[in-house]
């Protein structure tokens, strides 16, 4: 069995500043906060033997199948690492203060810790139990002992030393153990109780034990600080169960009510409180405190009625392990009564907390609570009539109660009813007040609704609802008269008067459903909308926009510190007085607020009759809801200290699971990224609430509330730490945390390497792009230069071909009617010659500077403007000149054409000037290709000079570049017998405009060089 040294543990607790926590003893086990997890429901595998607590706050819980560890909210298997196992089951375990786990099995003892599990084989036998005591020294109590060093064993280094007969201890095998104040161990076995210290040892035995029949034997003990040791026992005899043992004297466990000898007890625990927990093979908990025996078995909602063990965790929570499953037990700072704490029927509509500490409710009948014991007052009691309806305790003590059709003051344990003076009942009274004049208010309801006034216990005034709006609730004025809250959401005032109207504006049916009128005539009324506050004719509204957690508040009251509590439907809501105030000075003020929940024990609800709270004069609030009744000790709030444990769990990257101890890599171009996080606090793990941040990659922390788990997506590549923090139930943080290193690796895309050859690259690219367009703009600027300079060779060879021919031609004729033996008539035709030459030079000037800007021919006609070149010139009457064309005229491209004019021109006026022949022939064929030929039969040309022409004249060299411009083939052939023949051939395709779509972009490549000429017209 697995027992916990409570009073050691607390000390622990305190040394180490935590709160020593404990479930309350002056509740019942029915008023506990109650969680089970049984096996039918598939949380276990096995029935539960054993249940401790490590340092890092988790819970571990051995069963016959093996070990689980919880968190509070998942159940996980453990499994020994590597290919170790754990054999038949775990009977025991232990919770280390070095932060190790110690596991008792079937077979033999294990320790876990950092993750590493160690056996301990030395000696086997079953672990029945297993103790630290205060030195840190950790002993361990077995049975099944096959060999002979004894049932109890101490652990020293990574070996045991028992001890057997030969130290003292004469049972063969050891069941529980615990150690008490004074250092002693002792031992439990089948037939005797053994105390034991180094050195020295002594058996007690039980003659009711001894004379048993079959197996029996001590299977429980607990220790109390004033030397009391409780033993239980399963019993197969008289006169066993629950025993005592007070220095060295056995006697059996009774009170007045109850015999604890006819128990079968299996597992006891004494914890913080000092109450002494039973756990019974077939009966299930009982629970003894101050004289009060409490009870709770599988139909109060245990997992089982055969208890194997008892713990209690460092917040206070009490665990039972039953053969059906898993039970913690916790206080909650919100209470209820019903039905299970001795109420009669749970309809609780009304509550009255009297002067002398009793609590009154209407629960049908006419109930009170009073230090623990309920008193049911019904009609066999002299009660009138069937179900209260209202409460009120006047200025001298006397209790109203209003029941079903009319009003009654109770005193003597009498009822006196208050009637009209006809000696009717006054009706249905669901509210009643007092004001200061000692005048009893009461709302009645019928038909119509009423307002009476009682002074003197007779019916003075009686208000009929057509005297003012329907009312949902009162409350007396601090000074005179009572204030109403209007169905309509106003309020209004009534002193022997007129009536006062308000004016809230809450809504319809959303009016006051209870007041709390205060001193300075401040009004707090609680309403579906929200707390509404007047004062001096100002109206404000306290809501969630203010800091509250809803807005549905069914009654309100103040403790003795004058802080606000209100019942609303969320839970039970705590408003300090200061926040009170400040909400006071500014209607937007956020207050803070502490709010009691369903976890908490809050059951909130409204109730159809009045009060629906009140104060006891300990200082504790009662709250009425329909159905139980609620307190809250606010002088006596336990609030949990202990910052939670903060655990990193597990890490899952795309569906593969890793473990989050040490630094993780994981795989590249990881898409979903899940990080599983914990937080061991076992009071309420509903309420822990998180906050996480991945450094790296979240600016700011997260607020994920209540999940436990944090998920990322397409994390690209690097090193990140993810850090986790928590707070417990009541809002104290762990700082601290836990955190997580991992890095995410990157693909072969990612890598710096890879990253540094894209930029490179990129550079080079850039590069090359630069160079490109600084030689592109090279280019440009170079076939700028070559245009001009091409438009200058252009201009010389037409100066050379056109101009500079006619001026040599003019300066002869000058130079001729220059000679002394010249006539005046040789004279006058040297200057009509001259005359006639200037004129053409003009006009070759003219054309040579028109053949920049367009085509020297506005017509594709290149035999007319050969027939006019050869009709023309200085020497043009000498030559006998024949133009002949072979084939049809075909359109041809303007620059084209204008070259080959060139060329020809050049070809004739040279023959004209230099050839001294008679007859000058012009052939031009139109045929695949475009034919030119000029011959004549003068002396012919030198082939030196054919070739490079001669000094200081360029028509030969330009013919030429015309020709390789145009891509045609130009030959010069002189014979002093036959004269000069000048031969081009242009290509087809080149020369005639519908020579096929090829030529254009051949055009476009000869000419790209050449300043494009507009077509002719």
């Amino acid at each position: 069995m697995n027992n916990l040294l409570s009073i050691p543990l607390c000390l622990l607790l305190l040394l180490a500043g935590e709160s020593c926590l404990a479930v309350d003893s002056s509740k019942q086990i029915t008023q506990f906060a109650h969680t089970a997890w049984r096996i039918q429901d598939g949380f276990f595998s096995g029935a539960p033997t054993a249940i401790a607590q490590t340092k890092d706050g988790y819970i571990w819980i051995g069963t016959v199948a093996g070990l689980l560890r919880f968190d509070g909210v998942h159940f996980v298997e453990w499994n020994p690492p590597g290919a170790k196992q754990l054999s038949d089951g775990v009977f025991s375990l232990l919770g280390g203060s070095d932060g190790s786990l110690w596991i008792g099995t079937g077979t033999h003892l294990a320790r876990l810790k950092d993750g590493h599990l160690i056996d301990y084989l030395g000696a086997r036998g079953r672990i029945n139990s297993i103790l630290e005591d205060r030195s840190g020294t950790v002993w361990i109590a077995r049975s099944r002992v096959h060999d002979a060093a004894g049932p109890l064993c101490e652990v020293a280094g990574e070996k045991l030393q028992c001890h057997g007969k030969g130290d003292g201890i004469t049972p063969s095998y050891a069941g529980p153990l615990i150690n008490d104040d004074a250092g002693n161990l002792w031992i439990g076995s089948s037939s005797v109780l053994t105390r034991w210290k180094a050195g020295l040892s002594e058996t007690y035995a039980n003659p009711a034990l001894k004379s048993a029949q079959g197996l029996a034997g001590v299977q429980a003990l607990a220790s109390n600080s004033d030397g009391t040791l409780f033993v239980g026992i399963i019993e197969r005899g008289p006169g066993l169960g629950l025993q005592q043992f007070v220095n060295g004297t056995w006697k059996p466990w009774r009170t007045s009510t109850f015999d604890g000898s006819t128990l079968e007890v299996n597992a006891l625990l004494l914890d913080r409180e000092k109450s002494l927990w039973i756990g019974t093979t077939n009966q299930g908990i009982f629970r003894f405190r101050d004289g009060k025996l409490d009870h709770f078995f599988s139909a109060n909602g245990l997992s089982g009625d055969t208890v194997n063990g008892f713990y209690e965790d460092r917040e206070g929570d009490l665990w039972v392990a039953t053969d059906d499953g898993i039970d913690c037990f916790r206080s909650t700072p919100v209470v209820s009564f019903s039905t299970r704490e001795g109420l009669s029927a749970n309809m609780v509509d009304s509550v009255l907390a009297d002067r002398h500490g009793a609590v009154w409710i209407g629960n049908g009948s006419l109930e009170s609570v009073h230090e623990g014991t309920v008193t049911s007052i019904g009609r066999k009691n002299g009660l009138p009539g069937g179900r209260v309806t209202s409460l009120l305790e006047d200025h001298a003590g006397h209790l109203w109660v209003g029941v079903d059709n009319g009003l009654s003051i109770y005193e003597g344990g009498k009822f006196t009813p208050i009637l009209r003076r006809d000696g009717t009942p006054i009706g249905t009274i669901i509210e009643l007040a007092e004001d200061q004049d000692g005048n009893i208010w009461a709302e009645a309801i019928g038909s119509p609704v009423r307002l009476l006034r009682i002074k003197d216990r007779i019916l003075r005034e009686e208000i009929p609802a057509s005297e003012f709006p329907a009312v949902s609730s009162f409350a007396t004025d601090a000074h005179d008269g009572i204030w109403l809250g209007l169905v309509n959401g106003d309020l209004a005032r009534y002193r022997h008067g007129p009536l006062e109207t308000f004016p809230v504006r809450l809504g319809q049916n959303a009016g006051v459903r209870q007041f709390l009128v205060d001193l300075d005539d401040s009004i707090l009324g609680a309403t579906s909308a929200g707390l509404i506050g007047w004062k001096a004719g100002v109206v404000r509204t306290l809501t969630v926009r203010n800091g509250l957690p809803c807005d549905g508040v069914y009654g309100l009251i103040s403790d003795n510190q004058d802080n606000l509590w209100l019942y609303m439907n969320c839970g039970l809501v705590r408003v300090e007085r200061s926040e009170l105030q400040k909400w006071w000075q500014d209607a937007d003020a956020v207050v803070q607020v502490r709010v009691f929940d369903a976890f908490d024990g809050a059951r909130p609800s409204g109730s159809s009759f009045r009060p629906r709270s009140s104060r006891s004069p300990d200082g504790r609030l009662w709250f009425a809801n329909g159905n139980v009744l609620q307190m809250i000790d606010p002088a006596h709030l336990a609030e949990n200290a202990i910052p939670p444990p903060v655990r990193v769990e597990t890490i899952i990257a795309d569906r593969k699971v890793y473990s989050a101890e040490g630094y993780l890599q994981l795989a590249p171009i990881t898409r979903d990224l899940e990080i599983d996080y914990t937080a061991l606090s076992f009071v309420a793990p509903q309420k822990v609430r998180f906050r996480y941040k991945l450094d790296g990659h979240d600016v700011n922390w997260q607020d994920p509330g209540t999940r436990r788990q944090a998920f990322y997506s397409d994390l690209p590549p690097g090193k990140y730490r993810f850090h986790v923090i928590a707070c417990n139930n009541d809002g104290v943080w762990n700082q601290a945390g836990a955190t997580l290193d991992f890095r995410v690796m990157p693909a072969w895309y990612q890598t710096i390497l890879f990253r540094v050859v894209c930029v490179a690259a990129v550079l080079f690219i850039a590069w090359a792009i630069h160079l490109f367009r600084v030689r592109q703009i090279a280019r440009v600027i170079g076939a700028r230069f070559d245009e001009r300079l091409a438009e200058r060779t252009q201009i010389a060879r037409d100066l050379h071909d056109t101009l500079l021919q006619t001026i040599q031609g003019s300066k002869l004729v000058a130079n001729d009617a220059l000679d002394k033996r010249s006539g005046e008539v040789k004279m006058r035709f040297a200057l009509e010659q001259l005359s006639l030459w200037l004129e053409q030079a003009t006009q070759e000037v003219r054309m040579a500077l028109n053949s920049l800007r367009s085509s020297t021919e506005l017509r594709n006609d290149l035999a007319e403007a050969f027939q006019r070149a050869a009709g023309t010139g200085p020497e043009a009457g000498s030559l006998a000149a024949t133009l002949s064309v072979v084939g049809n005229s075909r359109e041809m491209h303007p620059i084209v054409r204008d070259e080959i004019y060139r060329i020809g021109f050049e070809a004739i006026r040279n023959a004209q000037m230099h050839s001294g022949g008679s007859r000058l022939e012009v052939e031009l064929r139109y045929d695949l290709d475009l034919v030119v030929r000029v011959r004549d039969n003068g002396r012919g040309i030198e082939p030196g000079v054919s070739r490079n022409g001669r000094d200081g004249h360029f028509g030969l060299q330009g013919m030429r570049e015309r020709a390789a411009r145009i891509g045609g083939r130009l030959s010069i052939i002189g014979s002093s017998e036959f004269g000069t023949e000048v031969h081009l051939e242009v290509p087809g395709q080149i020369a005639f405009l519908n020579a096929g779509t090829a030529k254009f972009s051949t055009i476009r490549a000869l000419f790209r060089r050449k300043t494009e000429i507009p077509k002719s017209q």
